[in-house]
Protein backbone atom coordinates (compact mmCIF):
# COMPACT_ATOMS: atom_id res chain seq x y z
CA UNK A 1 0.00 0.00 0.00
CA UNK A 2 1.22 3.50 -0.86
CA UNK A 3 2.53 5.47 2.09
CA UNK A 4 2.14 9.19 2.79
CA UNK A 5 4.89 10.64 4.95
CA UNK A 6 4.19 13.16 7.71
CA UNK A 7 6.63 15.42 9.52
CA UNK A 8 5.46 17.02 12.75
CA UNK A 9 6.93 20.21 14.19
CA UNK A 10 6.26 20.25 17.93
CA UNK A 11 5.20 17.60 20.41
CA UNK A 12 2.69 19.22 22.71
CA UNK A 13 -0.94 18.50 23.50
CA UNK A 14 -2.30 18.74 19.95
CA UNK A 15 0.52 16.72 18.41
CA UNK A 16 -0.05 13.98 20.98
CA UNK A 17 -3.73 13.95 20.09
CA UNK A 18 -2.99 13.74 16.37
CA UNK A 19 -0.57 10.82 16.79
CA UNK A 20 -2.93 8.96 19.11
CA UNK A 21 -5.89 9.36 16.74
CA UNK A 22 -3.79 7.99 13.87
CA UNK A 23 -3.02 4.99 16.07
CA UNK A 24 -6.53 4.44 17.42
CA UNK A 25 -8.35 4.89 14.10
CA UNK A 26 -5.66 3.58 11.78
CA UNK A 27 -7.83 1.04 9.98
CA UNK A 28 -10.59 3.60 9.32
CA UNK A 29 -8.08 6.20 8.12
CA UNK A 30 -6.28 3.75 5.86
CA UNK A 31 -9.57 2.45 4.47
CA UNK A 32 -10.79 5.97 3.73
CA UNK A 33 -7.55 7.02 2.00
CA UNK A 34 -6.49 3.68 0.56
CA UNK A 35 -3.08 4.89 1.68
CA UNK A 36 -1.14 4.61 4.93
CA UNK A 37 -0.07 7.62 6.96
CA UNK A 38 3.49 7.25 8.25
CA UNK A 39 5.11 9.64 10.74
CA UNK A 40 8.70 10.03 9.60
CA UNK A 41 10.08 12.69 11.94
CA UNK A 42 8.88 14.74 14.92
CA UNK A 43 10.63 17.89 16.16
CA UNK A 44 11.00 17.98 19.96
CA UNK A 45 12.90 20.11 22.46
CA UNK A 46 14.29 17.13 24.37
CA UNK A 47 15.01 13.60 23.20
CA UNK A 48 14.90 12.25 26.76
CA UNK A 49 11.37 13.26 27.73
CA UNK A 50 8.83 10.44 28.08
CA UNK A 51 5.73 10.89 25.95
CA UNK A 52 2.30 9.30 25.97
CA UNK A 53 2.39 8.23 22.32
CA UNK A 54 3.43 5.06 20.53
CA UNK A 55 6.40 6.19 18.42
CA UNK A 56 9.89 4.77 18.16
CA UNK A 57 12.71 6.86 19.59
CA UNK A 58 14.33 7.15 16.14
CA UNK A 59 11.46 9.33 14.94
CA UNK A 60 12.33 12.20 17.30
CA UNK A 61 14.78 14.95 16.40
CA UNK A 62 15.85 18.32 17.77
CA UNK A 63 16.72 19.61 14.28
CA UNK A 64 13.86 21.13 12.29
CA UNK A 65 15.69 20.48 9.03
CA UNK A 66 15.40 16.73 9.66
CA UNK A 67 11.63 17.15 9.54
CA UNK A 68 11.31 19.72 6.75
CA UNK A 69 13.83 18.12 4.39
CA UNK A 70 12.97 14.44 4.87
CA UNK A 71 12.87 12.93 1.39
CA UNK A 72 9.85 10.69 2.06
CA UNK A 73 7.70 13.36 3.71
CA UNK A 74 4.94 15.04 1.72
CA UNK A 75 3.05 16.88 4.49
CA UNK A 76 4.47 19.02 7.31
CA UNK A 77 2.27 19.57 10.36
CA UNK A 78 3.22 22.67 12.37
CA UNK A 79 2.07 22.51 16.00
CA UNK A 80 4.60 24.73 17.75
CA UNK A 81 2.39 27.80 18.05
CA UNK A 82 3.44 31.45 18.17
CA UNK A 83 4.97 33.42 15.34
CA UNK A 84 8.66 32.51 15.39
CA UNK A 85 10.18 30.04 14.60
CA UNK A 86 6.90 28.58 13.24
CA UNK A 87 6.81 31.23 10.51
CA UNK A 88 10.32 30.42 9.31
CA UNK A 89 9.65 26.66 9.42
CA UNK A 90 6.45 26.93 7.39
CA UNK A 91 8.11 29.14 4.77
CA UNK A 92 10.93 26.62 4.44
CA UNK A 93 8.48 23.73 4.10
CA UNK A 94 6.42 25.49 1.44
CA UNK A 95 9.54 26.45 -0.51
CA UNK A 96 10.54 22.80 -0.26
CA UNK A 97 7.21 21.99 -1.97
CA UNK A 98 5.74 20.29 1.08
CA UNK A 99 2.06 20.67 1.95
CA UNK A 100 1.55 22.33 5.34
CA UNK A 101 -1.16 21.87 7.97
CA UNK A 102 -1.15 24.14 11.02
CA UNK A 103 -3.26 24.97 14.06
CA UNK A 104 -1.49 28.30 14.53
CA UNK A 105 -4.12 31.07 14.66
CA UNK A 106 -1.66 33.88 15.50
CA UNK A 107 0.50 33.02 12.51
CA UNK A 108 -2.37 32.66 10.04
CA UNK A 109 -4.01 35.88 11.25
CA UNK A 110 -0.78 37.88 10.82
CA UNK A 111 1.01 36.15 7.91
CA UNK A 112 -1.73 34.08 6.26
CA UNK A 113 -1.82 36.05 3.00
CA UNK A 114 1.92 35.82 2.46
CA UNK A 115 2.01 32.10 3.27
CA UNK A 116 -0.96 31.29 1.04
CA UNK A 117 0.72 33.10 -1.86
CA UNK A 118 3.90 31.11 -1.19
CA UNK A 119 1.91 27.87 -1.16
CA UNK A 120 0.28 28.79 -4.48
CA UNK A 121 3.65 29.67 -6.00
CA UNK A 122 4.98 26.24 -5.06
CA UNK A 123 1.86 24.30 -6.04
CA UNK A 124 1.11 22.99 -2.54
CA UNK A 125 -1.60 23.40 0.10
CA UNK A 126 -1.66 25.42 3.31
CA UNK A 127 -4.55 24.32 5.54
CA UNK A 128 -5.52 25.54 9.00
CA UNK A 129 -8.92 24.20 10.09
CA UNK A 130 -7.65 23.61 13.64
CA UNK A 131 -6.66 27.27 14.08
CA UNK A 132 -10.24 28.19 15.01
CA UNK A 133 -12.63 26.43 17.41
CA UNK A 134 -10.69 23.20 17.93
CA UNK A 135 -12.69 20.22 16.71
CA UNK A 136 -15.52 22.26 15.14
CA UNK A 137 -15.15 22.17 11.31
CA UNK A 138 -15.98 25.84 10.92
CA UNK A 139 -13.47 26.83 8.22
CA UNK A 140 -14.25 23.95 5.87
CA UNK A 141 -17.96 24.50 6.46
CA UNK A 142 -17.63 28.12 5.36
CA UNK A 143 -15.34 27.48 2.39
CA UNK A 144 -17.02 24.30 1.08
CA UNK A 145 -20.51 23.61 2.41
CA UNK A 146 -21.60 27.26 2.48
CA UNK A 147 -19.68 28.43 -0.59
CA UNK A 148 -22.97 29.30 -2.36
CA UNK A 149 -23.89 31.73 0.44
CA UNK A 150 -23.00 35.31 1.12
CA UNK A 151 -22.11 35.20 4.81
CA UNK A 152 -23.42 38.36 6.46
CA UNK A 153 -22.90 37.64 10.16
CA UNK A 154 -20.54 35.64 12.38
CA UNK A 155 -21.03 35.54 16.13
CA UNK A 156 -19.09 33.06 18.19
CA UNK A 157 -17.81 31.85 21.50
CA UNK A 158 -14.39 30.85 20.23
CA UNK A 159 -12.26 30.89 23.35
CA UNK A 160 -12.83 27.98 25.72
CA UNK A 161 -10.79 29.45 28.57
CA UNK A 162 -12.95 32.55 28.98
CA UNK A 163 -16.14 30.57 28.52
CA UNK A 164 -15.10 28.21 31.30
CA UNK A 165 -14.30 31.15 33.62
CA UNK A 166 -17.61 32.91 32.94
CA UNK A 167 -19.55 29.65 33.36
CA UNK A 168 -17.98 29.04 36.76
CA UNK A 169 -18.69 32.60 37.85
CA UNK A 170 -22.33 32.24 36.82
CA UNK A 171 -23.05 28.73 38.08
CA UNK A 172 -20.81 28.50 41.17
CA UNK A 173 -20.86 32.17 42.24
CA UNK A 174 -17.06 32.43 41.97
CA UNK A 175 -15.09 35.65 41.84
CA UNK A 176 -13.11 36.17 38.64
CA UNK A 177 -9.73 35.45 40.26
CA UNK A 178 -10.88 32.11 41.72
CA UNK A 179 -12.45 31.03 38.42
CA UNK A 180 -9.13 31.71 36.67
CA UNK A 181 -7.24 29.62 39.23
CA UNK A 182 -9.68 26.74 38.73
CA UNK A 183 -9.27 26.97 34.96
CA UNK A 184 -5.48 26.85 35.36
CA UNK A 185 -5.67 23.83 37.68
CA UNK A 186 -7.72 21.93 35.08
CA UNK A 187 -5.44 22.88 32.20
CA UNK A 188 -8.02 25.12 30.50
CA UNK A 189 -5.93 28.26 31.14
CA UNK A 190 -2.21 28.90 30.76
CA UNK A 191 -0.03 30.05 33.65
CA UNK A 192 -0.24 33.46 31.95
CA UNK A 193 -3.86 33.58 30.70
CA UNK A 194 -3.64 37.12 29.31
CA UNK A 195 -3.98 36.16 25.63
CA UNK A 196 -7.30 34.49 26.43
CA UNK A 197 -8.79 36.79 29.06
CA UNK A 198 -7.79 40.02 27.26
CA UNK A 199 -9.41 38.88 24.00
CA UNK A 200 -6.29 38.47 21.84
CA UNK A 201 -6.87 34.78 21.10
CA UNK A 202 -10.46 35.41 19.98
CA UNK A 203 -9.37 38.37 17.84
CA UNK A 204 -6.88 36.20 15.92
CA UNK A 205 -9.60 33.65 15.25
CA UNK A 206 -12.14 36.28 14.22
CA UNK A 207 -9.59 37.74 11.79
CA UNK A 208 -9.35 34.34 10.07
CA UNK A 209 -13.11 33.73 9.95
CA UNK A 210 -14.02 37.22 8.75
CA UNK A 211 -11.35 37.11 6.03
CA UNK A 212 -12.99 33.93 4.72
CA UNK A 213 -16.54 35.25 5.11
CA UNK A 214 -16.11 38.66 3.49
CA UNK A 215 -13.46 37.89 0.88
CA UNK A 216 -11.01 40.56 1.98
CA UNK A 217 -8.09 40.56 4.39
CA UNK A 218 -9.12 41.52 7.89
CA UNK A 219 -6.12 42.64 9.91
CA UNK A 220 -6.28 41.68 13.57
CA UNK A 221 -5.29 45.27 14.39
CA UNK A 222 -8.64 46.40 12.94
CA UNK A 223 -10.60 44.38 15.50
CA UNK A 224 -11.46 46.30 18.70
CA UNK A 225 -11.16 43.93 21.63
CA UNK A 226 -12.13 43.89 25.27
CA UNK A 227 -11.58 40.95 27.59
CA UNK A 228 -13.36 39.65 30.66
CA UNK A 229 -11.05 40.88 33.42
CA UNK A 230 -13.52 43.55 34.56
CA UNK A 231 -16.56 41.25 34.75
CA UNK A 232 -17.77 40.96 38.35
CA UNK A 233 -20.20 38.79 40.27
CA UNK A 234 -22.51 41.80 40.35
CA UNK A 235 -22.61 41.94 36.55
CA UNK A 236 -23.31 38.20 36.39
CA UNK A 237 -26.16 38.66 38.88
CA UNK A 238 -27.74 41.55 36.99
CA UNK A 239 -27.46 39.60 33.73
CA UNK A 240 -29.41 36.69 35.23
CA UNK A 241 -32.02 39.02 36.70
CA UNK A 242 -32.55 40.68 33.33
CA UNK A 243 -32.73 37.39 31.39
CA UNK A 244 -29.18 37.11 30.01
CA UNK A 245 -25.90 35.25 30.38
CA UNK A 246 -22.54 36.98 29.93
CA UNK A 247 -20.30 35.51 27.20
CA UNK A 248 -17.12 36.68 25.48
CA UNK A 249 -18.27 37.05 21.88
CA UNK A 250 -16.32 37.48 18.68
CA UNK A 251 -18.59 39.11 16.13
CA UNK A 252 -18.40 40.30 12.56
CA UNK A 253 -21.25 41.57 10.41
CA UNK A 254 -21.62 43.10 6.98
CA UNK A 255 -24.30 45.65 6.21
CA UNK A 256 -24.16 47.22 2.78
CA UNK A 257 -20.58 48.24 2.14
CA UNK A 258 -19.54 48.31 5.84
CA UNK A 259 -18.11 45.66 8.13
CA UNK A 260 -18.40 45.74 11.93
CA UNK A 261 -15.88 43.73 13.95
CA UNK A 262 -15.52 43.28 17.70
CA UNK A 263 -14.38 40.98 20.49
CA UNK A 264 -16.26 41.86 23.67
CA UNK A 265 -18.14 40.55 26.69
CA UNK A 266 -21.86 40.67 26.02
CA UNK A 267 -25.24 40.04 27.60
CA UNK A 268 -26.63 37.17 25.51
CA UNK A 269 -30.37 36.47 25.82
CA UNK A 270 -31.00 33.29 27.82
CA UNK A 271 -33.25 32.10 24.97
CA UNK A 272 -30.47 32.23 22.36
CA UNK A 273 -28.49 29.01 21.62
CA UNK A 274 -25.16 30.75 22.30
CA UNK A 275 -26.31 31.48 25.85
CA UNK A 276 -26.39 27.75 26.67
CA UNK A 277 -22.77 27.07 25.63
CA UNK A 278 -20.87 26.24 28.81
CA UNK A 279 -17.35 25.64 30.12
CA UNK A 280 -14.67 24.82 27.52
CA UNK A 281 -17.16 24.37 24.66
CA UNK A 282 -17.21 26.68 21.65
CA UNK A 283 -19.97 27.60 19.24
CA UNK A 284 -20.17 29.71 16.10
CA UNK A 285 -23.44 31.19 14.86
CA UNK A 286 -23.43 32.02 11.14
CA UNK A 287 -25.99 33.79 8.99
CA UNK A 288 -25.99 33.27 5.23
CA UNK A 289 -28.28 34.92 2.68
CA UNK A 290 -29.50 31.51 1.49
CA UNK A 291 -29.15 29.14 4.43
CA UNK A 292 -30.29 31.60 7.11
CA UNK A 293 -28.94 31.10 10.61
CA UNK A 294 -27.08 28.00 11.78
CA UNK A 295 -24.85 27.14 14.71
CA UNK A 296 -21.87 24.80 14.97
CA UNK A 297 -21.07 23.55 18.46
CA UNK A 298 -18.35 21.42 20.03
CA UNK A 299 -15.17 21.32 22.05
CA UNK A 300 -13.02 24.28 21.17
CA UNK A 301 -9.74 22.91 22.47
CA UNK A 302 -8.05 19.81 23.77
CA UNK A 303 -5.77 17.10 22.54
CA UNK A 304 -8.19 14.88 20.63
CA UNK A 305 -10.70 17.48 19.30
CA UNK A 306 -7.97 19.73 17.89
CA UNK A 307 -5.94 16.74 16.73
CA UNK A 308 -9.03 15.56 14.88
CA UNK A 309 -9.26 18.87 12.99
CA UNK A 310 -5.56 18.68 12.07
CA UNK A 311 -5.99 15.12 10.82
CA UNK A 312 -9.01 16.17 8.78
CA UNK A 313 -6.82 18.65 6.89
CA UNK A 314 -4.12 16.02 6.37
CA UNK A 315 -6.66 13.57 4.96
CA UNK A 316 -8.16 16.26 2.71
CA UNK A 317 -4.74 16.90 1.19
CA UNK A 318 -4.17 13.18 0.62
CA UNK A 319 -7.58 12.72 -0.99
CA UNK A 320 -7.44 15.79 -3.26
CA UNK A 321 -3.74 15.82 -4.02
CA UNK A 322 -3.38 19.12 -2.19
CA UNK A 323 -4.53 21.54 -4.84
CA UNK A 324 -3.23 25.05 -4.10
CA UNK A 325 -5.78 27.83 -3.57
CA UNK A 326 -6.18 30.10 -6.56
CA UNK A 327 -8.44 32.80 -5.05
CA UNK A 328 -5.74 34.67 -3.18
CA UNK A 329 -6.35 38.18 -4.50
CA UNK A 330 -8.80 39.81 -2.11
CA UNK A 331 -10.06 43.29 -2.90
CA UNK A 332 -10.99 45.64 -0.08
CA UNK A 333 -14.62 45.91 -1.16
CA UNK A 334 -15.92 46.90 2.27
CA UNK A 335 -15.16 49.68 4.72
CA UNK A 336 -14.39 48.65 8.29
CA UNK A 337 -16.69 50.93 10.26
CA UNK A 338 -16.75 49.59 13.86
CA UNK A 339 -19.41 52.02 15.08
CA UNK A 340 -20.51 49.47 17.70
CA UNK A 341 -24.17 50.38 17.22
CA UNK A 342 -25.55 48.29 20.07
CA UNK A 343 -27.57 48.30 23.23
CA UNK A 344 -25.47 48.79 26.37
CA UNK A 345 -25.65 47.77 30.01
CA UNK A 346 -24.04 50.43 32.22
CA UNK A 347 -23.63 50.04 35.98
CA UNK A 348 -22.77 52.97 38.25
CA UNK A 349 -22.11 53.38 41.93
CA UNK A 350 -23.79 56.63 42.98
CA UNK A 351 -24.47 58.70 46.09
CA UNK A 352 -27.95 57.69 47.24
CA UNK A 353 -29.77 61.02 47.17
CA UNK A 354 -32.66 62.55 45.24
CA UNK A 355 -32.01 63.85 41.72
CA UNK A 356 -29.02 61.63 40.83
CA UNK A 357 -30.99 59.37 38.51
CA UNK A 358 -32.62 62.32 36.78
CA UNK A 359 -29.28 64.08 36.21
CA UNK A 360 -27.62 61.00 34.70
CA UNK A 361 -30.66 60.38 32.50
CA UNK A 362 -30.48 64.00 31.35
CA UNK A 363 -26.84 63.61 30.31
CA UNK A 364 -27.74 60.48 28.36
CA UNK A 365 -30.53 62.40 26.63
CA UNK A 366 -28.18 65.24 25.65
CA UNK A 367 -26.04 62.64 23.87
CA UNK A 368 -28.99 61.10 21.97
CA UNK A 369 -29.07 58.01 24.16
CA UNK A 370 -32.52 56.66 24.95
CA UNK A 371 -33.02 54.29 27.87
CA UNK A 372 -34.72 50.90 27.67
CA UNK A 373 -34.70 50.14 31.39
CA UNK A 374 -33.38 51.31 34.75
CA UNK A 375 -32.67 49.24 37.87
CA UNK A 376 -32.18 51.10 41.15
CA UNK A 377 -31.17 49.18 44.27
CA UNK A 378 -30.92 49.73 48.03
CA UNK A 379 -27.80 51.22 49.56
CA UNK A 380 -24.64 49.11 49.79
CA UNK A 381 -24.39 49.70 53.52
CA UNK A 382 -22.83 53.14 53.20
CA UNK A 383 -23.89 56.23 51.30
CA UNK A 384 -23.71 54.66 47.82
CA UNK A 385 -26.10 52.51 45.82
CA UNK A 386 -25.89 50.67 42.48
CA UNK A 387 -27.70 52.18 39.49
CA UNK A 388 -28.07 50.16 36.29
CA UNK A 389 -29.17 51.34 32.85
CA UNK A 390 -29.83 49.43 29.65
CA UNK A 391 -29.90 51.70 26.62
CA UNK A 392 -31.59 51.36 23.29
CA UNK A 393 -29.26 50.89 20.30
CA UNK A 394 -26.74 53.69 19.93
CA UNK A 395 -23.22 54.22 18.57
CA UNK A 396 -20.47 53.64 21.13
CA UNK A 397 -19.11 57.14 20.53
CA UNK A 398 -22.32 58.55 22.04
CA UNK A 399 -21.88 56.33 25.10
CA UNK A 400 -18.27 57.45 25.47
CA UNK A 401 -19.21 61.12 25.20
CA UNK A 402 -21.90 60.78 27.86
CA UNK A 403 -19.62 58.90 30.23
CA UNK A 404 -16.93 61.57 29.90
CA UNK A 405 -19.45 64.06 31.26
CA UNK A 406 -20.90 61.70 33.87
CA UNK A 407 -17.52 60.82 35.39
CA UNK A 408 -17.12 64.46 36.44
CA UNK A 409 -20.49 64.43 38.21
CA UNK A 410 -19.76 64.46 41.96
CA UNK A 411 -22.58 62.11 42.86
CA UNK A 412 -21.17 59.28 40.70
CA UNK A 413 -18.46 57.46 42.64
CA UNK A 414 -17.73 54.77 40.01
CA UNK A 415 -18.57 53.79 36.45
CA UNK A 416 -18.37 50.11 37.31
CA UNK A 417 -19.27 48.31 34.05
CA UNK A 418 -20.09 48.90 30.39
CA UNK A 419 -21.18 45.74 28.55
CA UNK A 420 -22.82 45.23 25.16
CA UNK A 421 -26.34 43.80 25.16
CA UNK A 422 -26.95 41.58 22.12
CA UNK A 423 -30.45 41.29 20.71
CA UNK A 424 -29.70 39.15 17.59
CA UNK A 425 -32.21 40.76 15.26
Amino acid sequence: MEKVGLGILGMGTVASGLINIIGINNSKITGSLNKELVINKVLVKSLDKKRDVNLSQEVYTTDADDVINHKDTQIIVELIGGISPAYEYIKAALNNKKHVVTANKALIATHGEELEELAYKNGVSLMYEASVAGGIPIINTMTDNLCANEITDITGIINGTTNYILTQMAENNLEYEQAVKDAQALGFAEADPSSDVEGDDAAYKLSILSTIAFGQRINVRDIPKEGITKISKEDISYAKELGYNIKLLASASRKGDEIELRVHPAFVPASHPLSTVKNEYNAVFLKGNAVGGLMLYGKGAGSLPTGSAVLGDVMHIVKTGGKAKDDLKKENKYLIANKAHKQYYIRFEVIDKPGVLANIASIFGKNDISLASVVQRQKNGDETAPLVFITHEVDRKNINAALEEIKDYNNVTQIASIIVVENFK
